[in-house]
Formats: structure tokens, C-alpha cells, sequence
């Protein structure tokens, strides 16, 4: 059975953040393409959620997945949805983005 994606305030916040620095630095359609394949790549774990790696050390029930080898989204699963916690492109601290705290 298939799960519906749902985005945290959080994660919306990085897309956003992210299309807007590749845009200024590449131009809009650039940025827009980028964005439609993480978003896709989000949309896919609603039939396989159980990708990528448990990470209960920061976070009970979090999964981290990588995207062309730059974006890490992390997730956790519900009997009916995924939910995408935060979207976090290149160097940012995994540990110090899901404390709350500005990675």
C-alpha cells in the first residue's frame, strides 16, 4: 500500500531556500529542474518508504537517503505516510538541522 508524502514546515523551508540559491546562481529553470527531482525522489518513498539508513541515534524511527550525492532527505514512516523532515543540501550538519538549531 502506497503512503501519502507529506512535507514538514521544515523541509518546505530548505526546498525553497535551496530553489532560490540555485537560482540566483544558475537561473530559475535550472533551479526548478533540480527541485522537480528531489521532489520526485520524496514522492517515490510513498511505494518503498523503508529506503535508506535507520538513524535512531538522532532521532527513533528517522531515515536518511541520499540524492545525487548532495541532498540528504530525512523521513520517518507512519502506518499511512511519510513524512519529510528536512531536506539538507551539501555540507550542512545533519545532527545540528534536525535539533532545531540552524545547520
Amino acid at each position: 500500500m502506497a503512503r501519502s508524502v507529506l512535507y514538514a514546515p521544515e523541509a518546505a523551508e530548505d526546498l525553497l531556500q535551496l530553489y532560490r540559491y540555485i537560482a540566483e546562481q544558475s537561473g530559475p529553470e535550472r533551479a526548478r529542474g533540480y527541485v522537480g527531482r528531489i521532489e520526485a525522489q520524496c514522492k517515490s518513498l510513498a511505494e518503498f518508504p523503508e529506503r535508506g539508513r535507520l538513524r535512531n541515534d538522532l532521532r527513533p524511527g528517522l531515515r536518511i537517503t541520499g540524492f545525487e550525492r548532495r541532498v540528504s532527505i530525512a523521513f520517518h514512516i507512519t502506518a499511512e505516510t511519510v513524512v519529510i523532515d528536512r531536506v539538507l543540501y551539501g555540507g550542512r550538519d545533519l545532527e545540528r538541522s534536525l535539533g532545531g538549531e540552524e545547520g
